[in-house]
């Protein structure tokens, strides 16, 4: 059975006993595209199929891949699909991922799992959380410069001023004047406008909204946050607000009003400076290491210091493919030319060893990597 997920790193990472597949591919979200990607799934089950017969021939593969053979039935599934489709199999488990962004067409079976396009679309070095909030809710969402998703509220929990303000709305002040000596009816005089009332609730609300938005997702996410509303919203919320992942910059829109992909452009616009600060921070470090002998962009060298355990942070190109194999008692690299379909990408496996030792993995474009090697590491 495969489930549809959106955590990672899974805990499918973390099991021991293989084989274990791995399979990526674009797809399409509208048609006619979209029509082709079970096609091109189907072809990819034959690679892995062939692979399993070859590698693993007293495995029943009919029986490990009944999971991917299901979700190739599924048309429901084929008409929903995002930009990019990853799985990751076990003999016990299936994960689904719907993505945001294309991924090259690869399939993988072996004693690991290959994770580094998975890396590279949920790395902390380009999420971001985006607030969207008006005077009587708000909506949270969570991005990266590919897409843009809203999360869910826990059920229960208040979304709007109503829910969070109840009965506690501010009332106006009233004032009785005396009546008059010829007798006549008291009069009641209001200290507070209706606007300044209005904006006393307001502030109420965002006050929850900051606190809740902060111990809710941005505590447990650590990632920044970039706040939308009306632009009379925007020195309010500022002022009150209490989250150290908020950022300076803003987005002056009605989330209401302006699509998803319009916010995610928006908010890609905000971020993509300090997006691009952090990747250069990394190569420059792999630089000034590099000059003192402490980094490498040699996957011989990376494969022994990866056994070793000296591995400080890892970056490897977005586009890398390299087939080979690392023999996990010595660090030994060996390359493979003319790899048959399905076969392991050392660089692949390099990551996700690293990645499971806690190391930091980042996963760059081509052109911002710091070496052409299509993998470099700093080390300890």
């Amino acid at each position: 059975m495969y489930q549809i997920v959106t955590e990672f790193p899974h805990p499918i990472l973390y099991e021991q006993d293989g084989p274990f597949l791995s399979l990526y591919q674009p797809t399409h979200r509208y048609s006619p595209d979209n029509q082709q990607d079970p096609i091109v799934f189907k072809k990819l089950l034959g690679e892995l199929k062939s692979a399993l017969s070859a590698n693993y021939p007293n495995i029943d593969s009919e029986k490990l891949m009944k999971p991917l053979y299901d979700l190739q039935k599924d048309k429901h599934f084929w008409n929903n699909t995002l930009d990019g489709l990853a799985i990751l199999l076990s003999p016990q488990q299936c994960a689904v991922y719907r993505l945001p962004r294309p991924v090259n067409e690869r399939s993988y079976a072996g004693d690991r799992l290959h994770i580094h396009p998975l890396i590279r679309v949920f790395q902390s070095a380009d999420q971001y959380q985006l607030l969207g909030i008006n005077r009587d809710t708000f909506h949270i969402f969570q991005g990266n410069r590919y897409g843009l998703n809203k999360l869910e509220v826990n059920s229960g929990d208040p979304q709007t001023r109503e829910e969070v303000l109840g009965d506690q709305r501010t009332e106006r002040y009233l004032a009785r004047a005396a009546p008059g000596s010829a007798g006549g009816t008291t009069q009641m005089f209001g200290h507070g406008s209706k606007k300044d009332e209005e904006d006393k609730d307001t502030e109420k609300f965002f006050r929850y909204v900051d606190q809740y938005v902060y111990e809710t997702f941005s505590k447990p996410s650590q990632v920044p946050l970039i706040f939308t509303g009306l632009k009379q919203h925007h020195g309010v919320f500022k002022k009150i607000s209490n989250n150290p992942f908020l950022l300076e910059d803003t987005i002056a829109a009605d989330p209401d009003s302006v699509d998803e992909e319009a916010l995610r452009k928006k908010a890609w616009h905000v971020l993509e400076p300090m997006y691009l600060e952090k990747t250069k921070k990394l190569t420059d470090a792999y630089h000034q290491a590099k000059a003192k002998g402490k980094a490498t962009d040699s996957v011989y060298e990376i494969g022994e210091a990866v056994i070793q355990n000296r591995v400080q942070t890892m970056l490897v190109d977005d586009q890398s493919y390299v087939p080979g194999k690392l023999d996990e008692t010595t660090g030994e690299v060996t390359l493979i030319s003319n790899p048959p379909p399905a076969h392991n990408d050392v660089h692949g496996e390099l990551a996700e060893i690293v990645y499971k030792q806690r190391v930091e993995v980042v996963v760059l474009p081509s052109e911002r990597m710091p070496t052409d090697k299509g993998i470099a590491a700093v080390l300890r």
